[in-house]
């Protein structure tokens, strides 16, 4: 239920405040709807049995009478949201984690003004659930839930080293050969025992490769597939994909097989299969496709083609039409890089805040942590660095995420702006998946402060030379100017720097009228805030420091109402 411009959602209200309240979630999501159908009872059913998710706009009581004969099975009912006739409080009643509840009651909350009520006990304290990691988890899961909440021994068993969130310092990792009788968390792709006090998590590390006759029966590959996996002691949940060759990616027996195992269908062109080393090519097959291999060589590629990455488990097996081959993938470590936007917390996104919970290692600046350690994980190691080590940064993220972590790597306004995306992603390789969450930038917050100033084109200019020799920066200001861009300086003037930014005002001046508007924003969106109007002529430099953003009228900007504005250049306007 994290995205609701897709789901379905049935809006039932009883009451006139109800359906307000109703028409301001209906005008927000593209798939929410009023449910109306008799009474209110019978309008409630129908929204069940029609929608991912409901929303109602009742009494908490009269919810649970009518819905608890209709409740069949967590992972497959609708999330049920309860909203009270004030508005004052969405209640995630049913489905918190596996119908997303949780999330949908806090997204009602924050479209109504309202608080979300979230009882879920992992939620409660700010641990991960572990129905909530994405993956498939089997055994007993509220035994071991239970155990890591009340801070039990618990031993994190896992095959590989797959990137976790992070986990409360109770669950300890250890070898599968350690003798204990307490609670276990396995995580891995094989058939294991389970009893009482023991749940798997089920990685995402299968790819089975499948090739098929023309008109091969969904039936036949099911029963291979499932007859395959058994035999190599591998549990269908672990499935990442399906893989074929592309000529048969609109076969229906494959595709509806995929569909059967809940996962995508990947084909690869008969060239890239053809390339890849496999214990049993056939000439029969080449002959037939183009390559001496489907089955295997699909399995090995994968969903990236990443075929140095895996190991084939289970040679082909073939049936009278259908042929399956399954492949183990290794995991691979996960690098988020997270903007935290300009300082305040609530112009930091949600997505940031979902990669920072998600993340069992948090690299940043130390004063950047300091912002977000309210929302880290119980678990959460913290890697923290002064000023001055953005590589010694960005090579310990990388090297993080390398050994198999799930990594986020903070930076303030958005990473790729003069922060820490450029200098991670240079020694990030392909053993490593990485994710940019952008922010809100020192620009944007700026521009947002002194009116419009960004209305038309603009460039970003750092006038730092500790990296960048003057003269590069020289000949850029000099074509934002001759270009009449808007110009924001990054980076402005700091106590060991005081005349690089006299000297660029000085280069705008030549191609600027005197009275062209300059805006100085210090400490946007953070205590002390303070934002300065000037011209080209007037500005200070003497005001201005490393927690300032600078923006530089073009030839068109003025001030309206005692704000920047730079025309778009409608035709309206004359």
């Amino acid at each position: 239920m994290n995205d609701t411009t897709h789901a379905r959602i049935g809006l039932v209200a009883a009451t006139a405040a109800g359906r307000r309240h109703a028409d301001i979630l209906a005008a927000a999501w593209p798939h929410a709807r009023l449910v109306e159908r008799g009474t209110v009872a019978e309008a409630l059913r129908a929204a069940w049995a029609g929608c991912d998710a409901v929303v109602a706009f009742l009494a908490t009581g009269a919810v649970v009478r009518i819905v608890a004969p209709l409740l069949d099975d967590k992972r497959t009912d609708p999330a049920v949201v309860v909203v009270d006739e004030a508005a004052r409080h969405a209640v995630a009643l049913l489905g918190g984690h596996a119908g997303g509840g949780n999330a949908l009651a806090e997204q009602v909350a924050a479209l109504l003004d309202a608080r979300a009520v979230i009882t879920t006990a992992t939620d409660a304290v700010g641990l991960p659930g572990l129905d909530t990691l994405g993956w498939p988890v089997q055994g007993a899961v509220a035994a071991v839930s239970r155990a890591i909440l009340d801070g039990e021994p618990v031993r994190l068993v896992a095959d590989a080293d797959w990137p976790l969130p992070a986990l409360p310092p109770n669950v300890r990792a250890t070898d599968e050969d350690t003798p204990d009788d307490g609670y276990r968390l396995l995580v891995t792709d094989r058939v294991v025992p389970t009893d009482g006090r023991t749940a798997v998590l089920r990685p995402p590390s299968l790819v089975a490769g499948v090739g098929a006759s023309r008109g091969v029966p969904a039936a036949e590959v099911a029963e291979l597939l499932h007859r395959v996996l058994a035999e190599a002691g591998l549990d269908p949940a672990s499935l990442r994909c399906l893989a074929s060759a592309d000529i048969k990616a609109d076969e229906a027996g494959i595709r509806s097989t995929a569909d059967a195992f809940g996962v995508p269908l990947v084909t690869w062109p008969a060239t890239r299969l053809a390339a890849v080393d496999v214990p049993h090519p056939s000439e029969v097959v080449r002959a037939a496709v183009g390559t001496p291999s489907v089955a295997e060589a699909a399995a090995l590629l994968g969903a990236d083609g990443r075929a140095g990455d895996a190991t084939l488990l289970a040679g082909k097996t073939a049936t009278a039409m259908a042929t399956v081959a399954v492949a183990r993938h290794a995991p691979r470590g996960r690098l988020a890089v997270v903007g935290l936007g300009p300082g305040a917390a609530d112009l930091r996104t949600p997505r940031a805040v979902t990669e920072l919970r998600r993340a069992a290692v948090v690299v940043g600046l130390d004063q950047y942590l300091d912002q977000v350690r309210d929302v880290l994980r119980p678990g959460t190691r913290v890697l923290a660095s002064g000023l001055g080590a953005e590589e010694a940064r960005a090579r310990a993220a990388v090297a993080e995420a390398t050994a198999g972590r799930a990594v986020a790597l903070i930076g303030s306004g958005d990473a790729g702006v003069y922060a820490m995306a450029s200098p991670a992603l240079e020694y990030a390789d392909e053993r490593i998946d990485v994710v940019g969450v952008p922010g809100v930038t020192a620009a944007l917050a700026a521009g947002a402060l002194l009116g419009a100033p960004l209305g038309h084109d603009h460039a970003y200019l750092s006038l730092s030379d500790l990296h960048t020799p003057w003269d590069v920066i020289e000949r850029r200001v000099t074509a934002a100017a001759e270009g009449d861009f808007v110009t924001i300086f990054y980076n402005p003037r700091s106590r060991a720097r005081d005349w690089q930014l006299g000297k660029a005002l000085g280069i705008l001046a030549g191609h600027r009228s005197p009275g062209t508007p300059v805006g100085v924003v210090r400490n946007a969106s953070r205590p002390g805030e303070q934002v300065h109007l000037a011209t080209v002529a007037t500005l200070d430099p003497a005001i201005v420091d490393m927690y300032s953003v600078v923006v530089v009228g073009n030839s068109d900007t003025g001030l309206v109402a005692g704000r920047m504005v730079t025309p778009r250049g409608y035709r309206w306007r004359s």
